[in-house]
């Protein structure tokens, strides 16, 4: 017999607590994590590409989560766009990159599940590490990416710092660094859809 059979699973709940629906619960860490994340930012960033060309950008972000989320999930919205009066120099050099647009996000244990990545339209699974009560490492494996995320968040949660390492087909290709200010407060939640 198998180890991995249906015998041998491990129930979601002590033995004795049934639940009324099977569900998995949230690490409550993550969540609180995540929560003092919610807002919008105003993020300045700095990009170092593999052939040697350093490129600035100011942007904005703005994390929201849903309402009444489904048992055993978290979610969130993330949207980004240019600040305004930003050059259009950086998109017009790396065309990849999208000056805005909207990213659903569930959070399951530790793993986040996004409708979308930065760098191309396909769903993404990300891999969550937390280093402490202020960090998470985030790592994200799609198409020719890795991807290695450090997100700090900083003074009272008034600041937050993003390192970002990005490999393409095993080589190092872009680093980025953002530095990013909070300019509003959580948002109420998102109505579920």
């Amino acid at each position: 017999m198998s180890l991995f059979s249906a015998n041998n699973r491990v129930p979601l709940t002590a033995p004795g607590n049934v639940p009324e629906s099977p569900s998995i619960q949230v690490d409550s860490n993550l969540r609180r994590w995540f929560s003092r994340n919610l807002g919008v930012w105003r993020s300045r960033r700095q990009y170092m590409f593999s052939d040697d060309q350093v490129l600035h950008l100011d942007m904005n972000l703005k994390m929201e989560a849903f309402a009444e989320p489904q048992a055993g999930e978290t979610r969130y919205r993330f949207s980004w766009w240019p600040e305004a009066g930003q050059s259009n120099e950086f998109f017009a050099r790396k065309p990849w990159y999208e000056a805005e647009g909207v990213m659903e996000a569930t959070l399951w244990g530790h793993q986040l599940q996004r409708s979308r990545g930065y760098l191309n339209a396909d769903p993404v699974r990300t891999r969550l590490r937390q280093v402490d009560e202020h960090e998470t490492i985030l790592e994200s494996h799609y198409l020719q990416w890795d991807i290695l995320e450090h997100i700090r968040l900083v003074d009272q949660d008034r600041y937050r710092y993003r390192a970002i390492y990005s490999w393409e087909n095993g080589e190092l290709a872009i680093v980025e660094h953002h530095h990013e200010i909070r300019l509003e407060d959580p948002l109420p939640p998102i109505p579920d859809e």
